[in-house]
């Protein structure tokens, strides 16, 4: 299961990804050395590309299983090839440093990504990024009982209000497991 680090990450994404959707970053322009260096020390805070670190070895271990489940009687070469091919590949992480690099560049000025890696290396950012995930699925729990409680008492209260109006009792319905009897043909005079 991914896990994510926190609700600053997803505040984080949020922030860029409706940035993306919107069709515009703040600014159009030719990013800096320093601008780039600013956005990598803000992704290295926030661990905004952590979650991609198991990307390689889960590749490898599926492809060493496959491998394996076709030939098992050459497990220990497949194993060692894999292992080697994948270690040869590793370096290519960097690629990927880069390019969220250059995404956090275009959607935060250099002096927006400078707060945002000194507020996440701070102990309060990094108490958030730990914690954060924590309070957040509280959060949704605290929710569905507080969804589950609104329900019941929307529908309580409703039906009490409408059997002041309504005053017939509601039609039973039909269980669906037990069909309704057929009718009885209308006896003829």
């Amino acid at each position: 299961m991914m896990r994510f680090a926190g609700f600053g990450r997803i505040a984080a994404a949020t922030v860029i990804f409706s940035s993306l959707s919107m069709g515009s970053f703040a600014f159009a322009q030719e990013i800096t050395e320093s601008h780039l260096k600013a956005a990598r020390a803000a992704i290295e805070a926030i661990g905004a590309t952590n979650q991609f670190d198991n990307i390689l070895p889960g590749l490898a271990d599926r492809l060493k299983s496959g491998l394996i489940q076709d030939s098992p009687n050459y497990e220990d070469v497949i194993i060692a090839t894999v292992d080697k091919q994948a270690l040869a590949l590793a370096s290519r992480r960097a690629d990927l440093e880069k390019e969220a690099a250059l995404t956090y560049a275009k959607a935060f000025s250099e002096d927006e990504l400078k707060q945002i890696a000194d507020f996440y290396n701070s102990p309060i950012g990094k108490k958030l990024l730990r914690d954060g995930p924590i309070a957040s699925r509280e959060t949704l729990k605290a929710a569905d009982i507080w969804a589950q409680g609104i329900s019941r008492d929307l529908e309580k209260n409703s039906n009490a209000e409408l059997a002041k109006v309504i005053k017939a009792p509601p039609p039973a319905t039909q269980s669906p497991v037990t069909p309704s009897a057929p009718a009885k043909p209308a006896a003829k005079p």
